[in-house]
């Protein structure tokens, strides 16, 4: 079926959604530049393809924003150097949560501990990067897009969502809780996503006969196939929107959820609404497989101790809580949570009390999938790099890899670009 079959001007969205095979790559080509349709259209409408992922596995991914301290969160108890180092912040040796001799987890991540002694977390050392930065900006970009070269503009799961799985059927496949902007991480051209402050402010503003008639009068002034794009784009956002009203009535929370924590300095993400939220959407059946939250404040420069002790208890009781709801309702199998930030610190404390921008740091897995423990080597505060700074022993992009192809069940090369050693810390599927 040509265009020249239909006529351009004529096309309704009935027309539009029975051929999107043909307006499908047509949707690509305008999304890539070649015409000037907003891509929020194309986005919104492009699918030449069916659910290419048929698993039920689900990735819940935690972004630690402002760069994780990870020799307080992972200390490593056993070396003399790193008291040495923190006069100060070493203090929390005395009271980490041993693993082994050599490594303990801060005291604050009680919870976290105990799923670890269940066999439920991972814990991967060094995880890092070739040449790194120490730019917040630019650290993160190499974070979201898994490109160290920084030549990628889309973000890894973005890619995966885009390559994968139907998000222009199903627009919640990709979600983001808890904030009002769409992750790098996410982002893909040809990905739909959908970002969700709070289920309260989710919807249209206003009431829905005054939406109905603005809608139709925007479609009534925007002919052929841009009219198409546009009123196709409104009714997923309508079919969202209902689809999460019916969640919101069908969802009672089986944990305590609570963002009054007690923070030196406030985070601007609410963490356990956000991991609340996800579990929404995980429990009521919308078919999401790619969720991201944030929880901000880590750049700790001065003052850390008691920052960094505060957003580590906060972090325990979200994830703890997020962890116990899905085990009531029977879906923590399912779920994998993963943790990340754009990069540690310096392993030498400031003056201030804090630490400066550093590079590798550690990266929780965490859920029934996992196959816990240790992974990676303990990073050695005797051997630092030329700045001064522990030096990373496992590529991120080996911790990606193996969520997607051991988690997700997605061609995890094909994401990336390339293949690289393998981190065996998710379990076989039974059977």
């Amino acid at each position: 079926m040509s265009m020249q079959n239909i006529g351009i001007d004529k096309i309704s969205r009935r027309d539009f959604l029975e051929k999107g095979l043909v307006f499908g790559a047509g949707a690509r080509g305008l999304a890539a530049g070649y015409a000037a349709v907003p891509d929020v259209f194309a986005k919104a409408v492009y699918s030449a393809k069916g659910a290419g992922v048929t698993n039920d596995r689900i990735l819940v991914m935690i972004q630690l924003g402002g760069g994780n301290d990870g020799l307080q969160t992972v200390i490593p108890i056993g070396d003399p150097k790193f008291r040495d180092l923190r006069p100060t912040l070493g203090k929390e040796a005395d009271a980490a949560l041993a693993i082994d001799k050599n490594v303990g987890l801060h005291q604050n991540l009680k919870g976290i501990k105990a799923l670890y002694d269940q066999g439920k977390v991972a814990v991967v050392q060094g995880v890092g990067y070739p040449t790194p930065s120490f730019s917040h900006f630019d650290s993160i970009r190499v974070w979201e897009t898994g490109d160290p070269t920084r030549r990628q503009q889309d973000g890894w799961l973005g890619k995966t969502i885009e390559k994968n799985y139907d998000s222009a059927g199903h627009p919640l496949v990709g979600c983001a809780t808890g904030t009002t902007s769409t992750p790098g991480m996410l982002r893909d051209l040809q990905a739909t996503l959908t970002v969700i402050n709070d289920q309260a402010s989710f919807k249209f503003q206003g009431n829905s006969d005054n939406v109905d008639k603005v809608m139709g009068t925007l479609y009534t002034s925007t002919p052929g196939i841009y009219g198409a794009l546009f009123d196709t784009a409104m009714s997923t956002v309508r079919d969202t929107v209902a689809q999460l009203k019916t969640s919101a009535a069908k969802y009672v929370p089986k944990a305590t959820y609570s963002d009054n924590q007690r923070l030196v300095f406030s985070s601007k993400n609410q963490l356990a609404a956000a991991l609340q939220l996800a579990s929404e959407l995980i429990v009521t059946g919308t078919g999401v497989k790619v969720l991201h939250v944030t929880l901000g404040g880590f750049d700790t420069h001065y003052t850390e101790q008691a920052r960094h002790g505060d957003l580590m208890a906060y972090l325990d009781s979200a994830v703890s809580a997020f962890h116990a709801d899905l085990t009531a309702y029977g879906m923590a199998d399912r779920v994998l949570i993963a943790t990340w930030s754009e990069f540690g610190r310096r392993p030498q404390e400031n003056a201030s009390g804090g630490t400066d921008h550093g590079t590798a740091a550690p990266v929780f897995l965490i859920g029934d999938p996992v196959k816990g423990g240790l992974y990676g080597q303990t990073p050695s505060l005797s051997k630092l790099d030329s700045s001064q700074n522990v030096s990373f022993n496992v590529d991120f992009r080996s911790v990606y890899q193996e969520i997607l192809s051991a988690h997700l069940g997605v061609d995890g090369p094909d994401v990336l670009g390339a293949s690289f050693d393998r981190l065996p810390f998710i379990r076989p599927a039974a059977g």
